[in-house]
């Protein structure tokens, strides 16, 4: 056994079965070794930022850690983006990056570049495999370290610990801990702040609080307490549909989250971060409650955060039979017809979500009100990228198409972000994954005219529209999708893309739909 099937044998003893890869030379031993391991699926991604981004998608959906396999520092830093905004969703991952046999490393090769400096800031935990018979305990630690609590292992490989003679040891079931409770002292002290809060307390979650089990808890709080709920801006996962409780989630634009949270007194988070804004704007504040605002922490990331609600809903004597307030049906308002705008698809693609369905969304400035709006389809799990890094859309679906192959996937996706990660179209056909990616076609970057504004930029010139705008060529992406293997169709009009809608939900496989607005 050499220690390349040793880290193949350790992950698979710990449930890591998927293995989104882009390797090189430095790899090739590993690669050897998953190919004797069938039991690991193997999943190619032609850009790094795919194979990190789909890891993120397969994490969200799953709770475990993929592994992904990256070709040295290059292909670690074409990664990272991808693994800041996994990082930002609390998930976690397994990153094994190999490098030079660690007697080359002297010679100062093309590709010898210090992976461990690349690796720290998008990382919770990194390790170089020092050889061999390090390979094994190297590779469990990493497993812990990506789940206690859930974050960012990455696992340095030298080719030749991965080449060289490991011990023939069973690889060991990692144990891990149950996340640690929250003390009652803190859940007291959150209590009476709810108590005698002067005015107005809202609730924001985040992490498995967002799933519906927590929901319900806080949703119990909500409804006995005249207490608010809050998704974060950045949604890792949140359980939406009819029937559910349904938080309201803090706006990217800073005027509308600083609205929203205005009359918040008393601000308690439960598994997630106090709301910030996204850049400093001139003349504007960096935090997004009233600086008089109590911001208090019942549970923190790694905690458990179901059991803390059910801590505080019983100290505040709210009954375990309370009723929370569920959305309801789908409000009655007139079909879209006419021209196709980013509303109306928020519009259809709510009212005809099939049930179980999972929504990934980086439409960046298209379609805002269908987070509202999800609150009234059909049960369903809501990601959005968490980080910032646009490209996050095409690869977090592929991830989460694999992660559940019997539910449909769909992307609402911005055609600006779409063009940094577009290969994952191709994996998506390859792997012949249930994803119906929408690409909103307005061939601008819509985000940055509207930041110009925002920093205090009035008209702008010929130079700055150069950089915003993505016309002359514009993209042609059925042309796009269908050079990656993916079919798709161009609408214009609502009732064109109501007609495809209805007939891509008929059919299974990857589609794309170029929606000109």
């Amino acid at each position: 056994m050499n220690g390349a099937d040793a880290l193949c044998d350790t992950l698979l003893a710990n449930d890591v079965k998927v293995c989104f890869a882009n390797p090189g030379t430095s790899e090739m031993h590993f690669v050897a070794a998953l190919d004797r391991k069938p039991e690991m699926r193997c999943v190619l991604g032609l850009f790094e930022g795919v194979v990190t981004g789909a890891a993120d998608g397969y994490a969200r959906m799953t709770g475990r850690p993929a592994a992904t396999l990256l070709h040295t520092g290059p292909g670690l830093a074409n990664g990272l983006a991808n693994i800041h905004n996994a990082r930002r969703a609390r998930v976690p991952m397994i990153n094994v990056v190999g490098d030079h046999a660690s007697y080359h490393l002297p010679f100062d090769a093309p590709l010898t570049t210090d992976i461990d400096g690349l690796a720290a800031p998008m990382s919770n935990w990194v390790y170089r495999i020092s050889g061999p018979a390090d390979v094994g305990p190297a590779t469990e630690a990493a497993y812990r370290a990506s789940l206690v609590p859930a974050g960012i292992a990455t696992l340095i490989l030298p080719a030749d610990a991965a080449w060289g003679d490991a011990a023939a040891v069973l690889p060991n079931k990692v144990v891990l801990p149950a996340p640690p409770t929250v003390p009652t002292d803190r859940v007291r002290g959150i209590a009476d702040a709810i108590r005698g809060a002067p005015g107005r307390v809202g609730i924001l979650v985040g992490g498995t609080a967002a799933q519906p089990d927590g929901l319900e808890v806080a949703g119990q709080i909500a409804a006995a307490r005249n207490v608010r709920l809050f998704g974060e801006v950045g949604v890792a996962r949140m359980a939406r549909g009819a029937g559910r409780v349904a938080p309201t989630r803090i706006p990217y634009p800073i005027d509308a989250a600083i609205e929203l949270l205005s009359d918040i007194d008393v601000l308690i988070l439960v598994g997630a971060t106090e709301p910030v804004a996204f850049f400093a704007y001139p003349g504007k504040p960096g935090r997004l409650v009233h600086n008089d605002c109590r911001v208090m922490a019942l549970a923190t990331h790694g905690e458990d955060l179901r059991g803390a609600l059910e801590a505080l809903r019983d100290e505040l004597g709210v009954k375990r039979t309370q009723s929370p307030l569920r959305s309801s049906a789908m409000p009655d308002e007139p079909v879209p017809t006419g021209e196709l705008t980013d509303d109306a698809i928020a519009v259809m693609v709510a009212r005809k979500l099939p049930e179980n369905a999972i929504v990934c969304d980086e439409a960046i400035t298209s379609a805002r009100r269908f987070f509202a709006l999800s609150a009234y389809a059909a049960p369903h799990d809501f990601l959005m990228t968490t980080g910032g890094a646009i490209g996050i859309g095409i690869p977090l679906t592929t991830g989460a198409a694999i992660a559940c192959p019997d539910r449909k996937v769909f992307n609402l996706q911005a055609d600006g972000s779409a063009m940094y990660t577009l290969q994952g179209l191709w994996t998506q056909a390859r792997e012949n994954l249930d994803v119906v990616t929408i690409i909103f076609s307005n061939r601008t970057y819509a985000v940055l005219h509207m930041e110009m504004q925002k920093v205090g930029v009035g008209k702008i010139g010929e130079n700055a529209r150069r950089m915003l705008d993505l016309d002359q060529p514009s993209l042609d992406w059925v042309a796009i999708a269908k050079g990656m293997g993916v079919e798709a169709a161009r609408v214009s009009s609502c009732e064109q893309f109501d007609d495809l809608l209805d007939s891509v939900l008929k059919r299974r496989g990857p589609f794309l739909i170029e929606a000109v607005i």
